[in-house]
C-alpha cells in the first residue's frame, strides 16, 4: 500500500565529516527505473533536497514527496559524492481495472489504485472479483495475472473470480481459460502455452489440473 514504500540509503565514499559538509551538497537528483512515470516530475518533487548535504538528506521528506506517485512500489536512495543523489524506483505493475460509478480504476496486485479514468484503458482487462480488493479471490487473481506469459497477458480482456480457487480468464480471441487457484501458476502457464499451439481452435482451456489440460 502507499504507506509501505521501501527505502534503502547508501552513502558511497568520503569521510563522515566531509559527508556533512556543504561541499558535498546535493546539486543533481537523478531518477532511475521510471518507465510509466515521468522521471522529471519525480525529480522536481524532490527538488527541496537540492542544497542539502548528502548525509543530511531527509528520508522522511523524500518518502512524503514520493507518496504523491502511487505507481512507485519501492525506492532506494543512493548518494554519490560530491553532488549526486540517485533515486532508484520500482514501479507497480497494473493487473487490470475495476469498474465503478467513478469510472475505471487501474489497480496493481496489492489493490493499490494507480489511476481512475472515464474510459477503460487500452490493454487493461476488466476485473470482476467477488469481495473486492481485500478478498482472497482478488489476491489469487492478482497472482495469476502476474504469472501469465507476455503474449497471454497482452490478449487478456477479463478476469473473474468468486473465490481464490476459481480464477477464470477471457482473451481477446474469445478463448476462456479456467485457471482455478494461483497454485502451480508457472506450470499452468507452460501447459496453457503448449495447448494453445496444439489446439488453436479451442474455445475453452481448463488448466486447473496443470498436468493435463481439458479442452473444449
Amino acid at each position: 500500500m502507499l504507506g509501505a514504500l521501501g527505502v534503502a540509503v547508501v552513502i558511497i565514499g568520503g569521510s563522515v565529516a566531509a559527508a556533512y559538509s556543504p561541499l558535498f551538497a546535493v546539486e543533481r537528483i537523478t531518477v532511475v527505473g521510471a518507465t510509466t512515470l515521468d522521471a522529471s516530475a519525480v525529480e522536481s518533487a524532490l527538488s527541496d533536497q537540492v542544497g542539502t548535504p548528502l548525509a543530511l538528506v531527509d528520508s522522511s521528506e523524500v518518502k512524503a514527496a514520493l507518496l504523491a506517485f502511487p505507481l512507485i512500489e519501492t525506492y532506494a536512495l543512493e548518494a554519490k559524492p560530491p553532488h549526486d543523489l540517485t533515486v532508484r524506483i520500482v514501479e507497480r505493475t497494473p493487473i487490470g481495472v475495476l469498474r465503478s460509478d467513478a469510472g475505471y480504476t487501474l489497480v496493481d496486485a496489492a489493490g493499490v489504485a494507480l489511476a481512475t479514468t472515464s474510459d477503460q484503458p487500452a490493454g487493461q482487462p476488466l476485473l470482476d472479483i467477488d469481495g473486492g480488493i481485500d478478498s482472497a479471490a482478488f489476491e489469487s487473481a492478482g497472482l495469476v495475472v502476474r504469472s501469465l506469459p507476455a503474449d497471454v497477458r497482452a490478449a487478456l480482456t477479463g478476469v473473474t473470480a468468486t473465490t481464490a480457487d476459481d480464477v477464470t480468464l477471457t482473451l481477446s480471441t474469445g478463448l476462456t481459460v479456467v485457471w482455478g487457484s494461483s497454485d502451480d501458476s508457472p506450470l499452468k502457464s507452460a501447459t496453457l502455452a503448449k495447448t494453445l499451439v496444439a489446439r488453436p481452435d479451442a474455445s475453452t482451456i481448463d488448466v486447473t489440473s496443470p498436468e493435463v489440460a481439458v479442452v473444449g
